[in-house]
This record gives C-alpha cells, structure tokens and sequence, in this order.
C-alpha cells in the first residue's frame, strides 16, 4: 500500500506515527514484513530534519522503556542512521553501516564478510530503526546500483528492524523502476512530504513546528511566543521548507550575541538561493 501525504506537506509525525507502528511490530514478525517507509521530498523540505526527529523520537521512547542495564553490559542502540555515499556500491554501503556502530573492517575484508559482521553486531546491539538518507543517489538500473539495491534488500531481510529511506523526488528517479527498483518499491510505504502548508484544515502545521523549535531554544534572553506570533512572516521567507526555516532560526541565533531572536535580526539573515526569491524581489537591470 502507498500512502501520499502530500495535503499535509511535511510530515515528520506521519513518519514517526508509522515508525511506532513498525517498531511495536518488529519483535513479533520476521524480519521479511517488518515496516518499511520511503520518505520522499522536494529540496530543501527537510527529509533530513525529519529522519533525525523520527530517531531521536524512537530513542528517548526506547530509553523511557528501557533503562541502562547495571553492571558491565551494554545499553542497546535502538536506532542507526546512514548517509548514502555519492556514487555508492553495495561494499562502500555496507562499510557505511559498519561505521556507525565502529565495527572494525579492513579493505582485504570481502562484502559478504562485512554484512556478517553488521548483521550480527546490530542485532546484538538490538537496532530497531534504521534510517537511510540520501537514498535518491542509488540507481538499480546501472550495474553497481543494482548490486546496492540487492544488499538493502538482504539487509532487510536479516535485520529484525523497521527500515525508513529518505531521498529527493524518489519518484521521479529511477530507484523504483526496473526489477530491482520494483523490489524495493514493493516493499516500501511512500510518505510525500513537500513544503509545510500554513494552515491544513483547521490545523496550523507550520506554527506548531515553529513553536517546537522555540521551545528548544537555549536562548537567555528570548521571549517565548516570538517565533510563532511571526509564523505568516516566517512561512513567506522560508516557502514552507523545514530546512530553509531551522537555517533562518539557527542563524538568526548567533548572528548579534543578544541571546534573543526577534524579527529585525530575522530580516538581517540571508536565505538559501530558493527560498530568497520569494523575500527579496528582483530589481531590473537598467
């Protein structure tokens, strides 16, 4: 089943409504029907905003339910995240995920001896959530791509873990076509996530997000609700892209050591080339 999100544009709580699912799943099925959702964005939308939100999400909930063991053992590790390298083969991936828990590996190391190794260390380590950003950069079609396609699908076959994948315009590219890319389209729930709407209903998505932003603030001299009561500003500058907007937010931080963001400090802070049009106006050449 494809779910299309795309009237509620970003949706960071549709991905981790459908991780929690995935995840209260993923000890009870095997591994081969475990959860699976591609997250699919425009640039700039903030897939990688939202991967990092779903894991710390999954991370404090798993920490909540599951205290540090006493003693010598080892906490688990609920959660990895990988970056997909540009021009990625199945042996530079699997490296990749081998790296994020410090599994040793050599280059005389062959693939299949390092997807052991990863597979048993991260069902030792008891992941549950594997994030995979940048997933666009694979292409099935191409003989290396469909070398790469065939590990993340033995992977999640042998993990007993809910796999999320991020990329730009997936749809449009050709992760999804051909024999490969249909195994992994057939197996994944699609979750469109474009620029955030400034209302949706009677929901205002855009300010809620702004708001949880501010909360996180470790500002001395912020007023709370600053941010918000500027959200319709805040939405015309940024277009509706997380990313653009925790850009704006993060430098507007630091740029005057005030310890406090208010709307003259906004206006000083250059955007991003796609979301500066839609501020700035252009002026003709005479």
């Amino acid at each position: 089943m494809v779910l299309y999100t795309s009237g509620s544009g970003f949706g960071p709580a549709a991905v981790s409504s459908f991780c929690g699912r995935g995840l209260q799943r993923s000890h009870s099925l095997p591994a081969a029907i475990i959860a699976i959702a591609a997250i699919d964005t425009v640039v700039a939308a903030g897939k990688t905003t939202a991967l990092l939100h779903v894991g710390r999400a999954c991370h404090l909930a798993h920490t909540r339910n599951n205290p540090p063991p006493t003693g010598p053992a080892h906490a688990a590790v609920p959660v990895a995240y990988v970056l997909v390298p540009p021009g990625a083969t199945a042996k530079t991936l699997i490296t990749e995920f081998a790296r994020y828990l410090g599994i040793p590996t050599t280059t005389r190391m062959t693939q299949t001896q390092i997807t052991d190794a990863v597979c048993h260390t991260y069902t030792q380590a008891g992941i549950q959530l594997v994030l995979i950003d940048e997933i666009h950069r694979l292409n099935p079609r191409t003989t290396t791509g469909a070398q790469t396609a065939d590990l993340i699908k033995d992977l999640t076959e042998r993990l007993p873990a809910t796999f999320v994948y991020a990329g730009i315009n997936v749809t449009d590219t050709p992760l999804f076509t051909g024999v490969r890319g249909a195994q992994l389209a057939g197996r994944a729930t699609l979750v469109d996530c474009g620029p955030l709407h400034a209302r949706h209903g009677t929901r205002q998505p855009f300010r809620d997000v702004i708001t949880d932003i501010e909360n996180n603030l470790d500002l001395q001299q912020h007023k709370p609700g600053t941010l918000p009561r500027h959200a319709p500003y805040l939405h015309q500058r940024t277009v509706g892209r997380i990313g653009s907007l925790t850009r704006l937010i993060r430098q507007a931080a630091i740029t005057d050591g005030t310890e406090r963001i208010t709307k003259t400090t906004l206006e000083t802070i250059r955007l991003d080339h796609l979301a500066e049009p839609h501020h700035r106006p252009r002026t003709r050449d005479r």
